[in-house]
């Protein structure tokens, strides 16, 4: 699984003493921690699925908050989100692009926006944008 990877990267971390890696990885597998123990009283189990999801979510609150760094111009802080950024992107599979995207809206039967969001949500979960899915399904 991916959070044994992450885990590990976790650990290597704490030993070549890099902070900002390790906060990177401290925040998902908090995350996954919180989230597993939310699915256990469910009685379901956490995989790969939601680990990716949290990844993403991850990545986009680092994104949003870098913004807030370039603004006002404290490129410290954005070198080392940046850095963050690349360390969580290692652990995400390869995105679909926007061919691939449309030539799979272009197969499917029913291409309404609920039915093909629905697909794209059950099938392709953590390796594609949803927003990019949702521009290409408007551009056609």
């Amino acid at each position: 699984m991916i959070i044994d990877e992450i885990k590990k990267a976790n650990v290597e971390a704490m030993k070549n003493r890099d902070t900002i890696a390790r906060g990177a990885l401290a925040i998902v597998m908090t995350k996954y921690k919180n989230l597993e123990v939310e699915m256990r009283a469910q009685g379901k189990e956490i995989g790969d699925a939601e680990l990716l999801s949290i990844i993403q979510k991850t990545l986009k609150e680092l994104s949003d908050e870098k913004e807030g760094y370039v603004k006002v111009g404290n490129t410290t802080r954005v070198d080392d989100i940046s850095k963050q950024e690349q360390v969580l992107s290692g652990y995400l599979p390869k995105q679909l692009s926007a061919d691939e995207i449309k030539n799979i809206i272009m197969s499917l039967d029913d291409k309404s926006v609920p039915s093909v969001m629905k697909h794209f949500k059950m099938n392709y979960a953590g390796k594609v944008d949803m927003t990019l899915v949702n521009q290409v399904l408007r551009s056609l």
